[in-house]
């Protein structure tokens, strides 16, 4: 296989988190149980069988690889890709199409889906995604992976086997459906992107930004232009449920030596294990 962008590889019981973010140069993540991915800033050849992405928000670190990933996707004649993409990103990523469709003079076939705050996507039966709106520079968007399970309901809980089949035959639904969150990407966002969409701290695995770490970094600035500073994963630690909090996207400014020294002094336990630095 083809090794022609750094990917990391993290599995947490049945899922496995693939990818690798650094603010300003490059975002893409996917989880393949799923057949999902998660933005588009460039696109690694492994990740070209997945045909189903959702993308964050239009800047072009998480944007930029859109027309190569479905270029490829033609050229090897897989069935077009569907993204999803905040409502006002797909009018202008479709003149984009068009235009490297004259310069490449092959065709851009895929299918572009406008999604917004509070939509769901049905990704099979035992999955479902929600939309939910984060806070950034412009219009960006966060996702939660559901999985829907079937339950007895309560009120037949106390009935025996014999007794559920006739309700069963009769015509009655004795079963609900109950979802569970497995896996959240927040994408680029201020704290208020978390705070908004309580699933994020409960999520089986968080995939979040924390693009700023240094405590000379002010953070009234950092929120101002959409991003989150370690800080404010001490601050809102309580609330954090998950199982594995993968940290990503952080600045250039900082070495890997740095990121690692400053989160160790932080958070020293580093959220009880749980807390993952991509980098």
């Amino acid at each position: 296989m083809i090794q022609n962008m750094p990917v990391k590889t993290l599995v947490h019981k049945d899922l496995t988190i693939e990818g690798y973010s650094r603010a300003a140069v490059q975002t893409y993540w996917r989880v393949p149980e799923l057949k999902i991915g998660f933005d588009l800033g460039a696109q690694p050849w492994a990740f070209m069988s997945t045909a189903t992405w959702f993308v964050s928000h239009a800047h072009l670190d998480h944007i930029a690889s859109l027309p190569v990933y479905v270029a490829r996707r033609r050229m090897m004649k897989m069935e077009p890709p569907t993204i999803y993409l905040p409502a006002g990103a797909v009018e202008p990523v479709e003149r984009i199409l068009k235009l490297f469709t004259r310069l490449d003079r092959g065709r851009m076939p895929c299918t572009l889906v406008p999604i917004e705050p509070g939509m769901e996507i049905e990704l099979s039966r035992e999955h479902v995604v929600t939309v939910s709106a984060t806070k950034h520079t412009i219009p960006s968007m966060g996702f939660v992976v559901w999985e829907r399970r079937r339950k007895l309901r309560s009120e037949y809980q106390d009935l025996s086997g014999p007794q559920i089949r006739d309700l069963r035959l009769g015509g009655t639904d004795v079963t609900e459906e109950r979802r569970v969150p497995r896996f959240a990407y927040l994408g680029d966002s201020a704290p208020e992107g978390l705070d908004n969409c309580p699933a994020m701290f409960e999520a089986h695995v968080l995939v979040m930004e924390i693009t700023f770490v240094a405590p000379s970094h002010r953070k009234d600035k950092i929120h101002k232009f959409g991003h989150i500073h370690l800080d404010d994963v001490v601050e809102r630690r309580a609330k954090f449920q998950n199982e594995l909090i993968i940290a990503s996207h952080f600045s250039t400014r900082y070495s890997s030596k740095r990121i690692r020294d400053v989160v160790g002094r932080v958070v020293p336990d580093m959220l009880d294990g749980r807390l993952q630095l991509w980098l």
